[in-house]
């Protein structure tokens, strides 16, 4: 069965434009493609799936920072930054899990500019409450090893994953992304997180680079004692080509990286031997993370086969508009192309899996952020690699059950993924295999009211 959520518009045409990069005749096209990216970025990372029909998922109010101001760890507006924190109990009462939020990247003062009107860069716009699913779960038939444990969401309102430290003043743009980092620690710290006998960082999308990028940070915030590991969600973006021989991802990059003035937090071991942007590139740097560390990732993942393989910029008349709004109608050659791309990761992650004390989920999917899901997560239906879920693989890595190292066949070997697929002929979009999900679907309607305009 399929669950069917009107969506308002021609999504490809919309990727193409929105995440290209390319320049629009006036700032209302350019604010009518921002709105319309960020709807679209909510539906591919599904940060507002619901949990399961069966049950009511929980609500978690925002908290923001008080202290933070004086500390200039501040959104791109200037306003505070917020986490949502539900405590544990019982046997979890001392473990933590920090989960850093996603929602993408500004490259430029333009489009940094309107990320300030959104809740990716201020605190004024974001839910006063969100649901906790999936990995956040607080049932234990919905996340049976961190259900109890005290579960945090931090959220993203810098735009450069928690890293920049900068800003322009003709704009009015503060980026202080590593700074609310630091003051999202200390805080969680004075909550009582300097207790913890057990951690684990983890964040999906721009949160799961961040989660690379400040995972030995966050191990050195504890003694040896505490057992300390990062999970990584849809964070392996690749430094690749896309289907014009371009690359438009090092291309974003490398105006976040020079913007945002990234460049003093990256680590020291792959700036001493790469370009600034190559060492914002995931895969220049799981291999230097000393702390324990998993990554989860489709292996055709959504977001990058709309926003980096096969954009508008590179593919200006649509041949892969098909393509992308469902895997089935891809050619041959672009079957073979998103292989390559498949080939490319799998070579990213081979050294760092030879790693006992690291962990891998591969599957062979058309997917985007698989631990916030409660159907791609843990459900009865999950996507599964050698008949293991996610959660299971997770668990087993965390608490050193069993090494997981968990790689999926090629596609189209897997009949258990959620695939995310665009119908733009019936303007609809469709979440394959899963029975058990829902959207709030007032929020998808508004995030695509507008009217579009392509050209």
């Amino acid at each position: 069965m399929r669950v069917i959520l009107t969506v308002l518009g021609y999504v490809c045409c919309v990727v193409g434009v929105v995440l290209s990069g390319s320049e629009l005749g006036s700032f209302e096209d350019f604010t009518v493609i921002e709105k319309h990216k960020e709807g679209l970025l909510s539906l591919v990372e599904n940060d507002r799936a619901a949990s399961p029909v069966s049950s009511q998922p929980l609500m978690v109010p925002l908290t923001l920072i008080q202290g933070a101001a004086s500390k200039g760890a501040v959104c791109l507006d200037g306003t505070l930054p917020g986490y949502h924190l539900h405590r544990g109990y019982e046997s979890g009462a001392d473990s933590w899990l920090i989960q850093l939020e996603g929602g993408g990247w500004c490259n430029t003062i333009r489009n940094c500019v309107y990320r300030k009107t959104t809740r990716r860069g201020s605190s004024k716009y974001m839910e006063k409450e969100l649901p906790f699913t999936g990995i956040l779960s607080n049932k234990p038939e919905e996340s049976p090893d961190f259900f109890n444990w005290n579960r945090v969401k931090i959220r993203y309102c810098d735009g450069a994953s928690f890293s920049g430290d900068g800003g322009n003043e003709a704009a009015q743009l503060i980026f202080r992304g590593q700074r609310i980092w630091l003051a999202a620690m200390e805080e969680l710290m004075s909550k009582g997180m300097q207790k913890a006998s057990q951690a684990l960082l983890s964040g999906c999308s721009a949160g799961g680079l961040a989660a690379i990028i400040h995972c030995d940070e966050f191990r050195d915030l504890f003694p040896k004692t505490t057992k300390v590991k990062c999970l990584s969600d849809a964070g392996l973006f690749l430094d690749a080509i896309d289907v014009s021989g371009g690359r438009t991802l090092r291309n974003l990059f490398e105006g976040v990286v020079t913007l945002q003035g990234v460049q003093k937090n990256l680590p020291k071991s792959c700036i001493n031997n790469k370009d600034p942007t190559s060492c914002f590139f995931p895969q220049n740097l799981i291999a230097n993370v000393k702390t324990p560390l998993f990554l989860l990732n489709a292996a055709y993942d959504a977001w990058q086969l709309q926003a980096s393989l096969a954009p508008r910029s590179a593919d200006p008349h649509g041949s892969w508009d098909d393509c992308k709004s469902n895997h089935a109608r891809c050619n041959s050659s672009q079957i073979q192309f998103l292989q390559d791309f498949r080939n490319q990761m799998l070579s990213a992650v081979s050294d760092f899996s030879r790693s006992s004390q690291n962990g891998l989920f591969l599957n062979s999917c058309f997917a985007h952020c698989q631990s916030e899901r409660q159907d791609t997560w843990f459900a009865a239906d999950s996507p599964l690699v050698k008949n293991k879920g996610i959660a299971e693989s997770v668990g087993d890595w965390y608490f050193d059950r069993i090494q997981v190292k968990a790689i999926d066949c090629a596609y189209p070997c897997d009949n258990t993924c959620h695939n995310l697929v665009f119908n733009d002929d019936l303007s609809t979009m469709t979440y394959s295999q899963s029975t058990r999900l829902t959207f709030t679907q007032l929020y998808l309607l508004s995030a695509f009211l507008m009217p579009i305009r392509c050209s």
